[in-house]
């Protein structure tokens, strides 16, 4: 049985590391995670193999960001390899581009809210507007699914009020920032275990490094999957 839920971030060097970790992996793991940090070292050729030789879905996390026309090139472009989500950051006119770029695709445009690696702290560094994170959060998802978003990437934390809007109906949230219980929080600030970000509305957690730094990453990948099937990710935490 294929459990989707679980997108492993495959956020090793190169695509020698990534085919590597894919292999070890196996049939525990569907749904893997390719970001810019691989982009350089063969990352479009991995995520070409790992979906047309192996039958894995692939989240392509380019966090795209430019003028509309720039956007919608680069979306059509990518939508030839056949991919299954790429992300884009949520600013409306962003969204609506990549969402003509990707027409007669399969492809899912999911929108960046607010970086799960960000606190208040750094919004004000950064000069965002004056609010409480969570409102932030939820005002960029209405936008983005607005302009045609078919899902919103954001924190855990946040899942469940997004899940809660109206115009979430039918549309993805897909939630990094999640580690199981006792993993090292690594760069992120907004965190939830594999089984509260599910019962929080989330339909797919990515998960990175508690895998691949992990001894035995198929077992890592095995208990969050035993975890996502466990009575209390069924259990709404709100």
């Amino acid at each position: 049985m294929r459990d989707d839920r679980l997108i492993v971030a495959l956020d090793v060097p190169n695509a020698l590391a990534g085919a590597e970790l894919a292999t070890r992996l196996g049939d525990a793991v569907s749904f893997y995670k390719i970001g810019l940090g691989m982009l350089t070292g063969g990352g479009l050729a991995l995520a070409n193999e790992l979906k047309q030789e192996q039958g894995k879905r692939i989240f392509l996390d380019m966090k795209l960001f430019d003028i509309g026309a720039t956007i919608e090139a680069a979306v059509r472009g990518l939508a030839q390899f056949d991919l299954d989500f790429l992300t884009v950051h949520g600013d409306p006119h962003v969204v609506a581009a990549a969402k003509e770029g990707a027409a007669g695709s399969e492809m899912k445009i999911l929108a960046v809210t607010i970086l799960t690696s960000l606190d208040r702290d750094d919004l004000d560094a950064c000069q965002i507007r004056a609010g409480d994170l969570p409102e932030l959060v939820t005002t960029r998802a209405v936008r983005a699914f607005e302009a045609g978003a078919d899902g919103v990437i954001a924190s855990p934390q946040e899942a469940a009020l997004i899940r809660a809007l109206p115009e979430a109906d039918n549309r993805l949230i897909v939630t990094p920032g999640v580690r199981p219980a006792g993993a090292d929080l690594g760069d992120q600030k907004r965190v939830a275990t594999p089984a509260n970000a599910i019962a929080d509305g989330a339909d797919h957690i990515v998960v990175g490094r508690p895998v691949w730094q992990s001894p035995n990453p198929k077992a890592a990948a095995q208990a969050i999957l035993a975890e996502l099937n466990s009575p209390q990710a069924h259990q709404p935490n709100h």
